[in-house]
């Protein structure tokens, strides 16, 4: 499967111009990966935010504090 239309490599590159699909998009490419970079951090902060105020509300807080003045 030929993406720029050659069956064969054995040509003088610098002829062929560019090897990939979507040129002229690298810059659109990277800050799109850096926006989902940045929101996949953001939703990871504010789901173990979440966690650990539920964690942090379980159990009894009375026998907690009991156990933790043995220390």
């Amino acid at each position: 499967m030929s993406t720029i239309g050659y069956d064969s490599w054995a040509v003088d590159l610098a002829e062929v111009g560019a090897v990939y699909p979507f040129q002229g998009s690298e810059g659109l490419m990277v800050v799109l990966g850096v926006v989902f970079w940045i929101a996949w951090h953001r939703i990871q902060f504010v789901r173990e935010g979440q966690h650990l105020e539920k964690a942090k509300r379980m159990g009894d807080t009375e026998k907690i504090h009991s156990l933790l003045e043995k220390y």
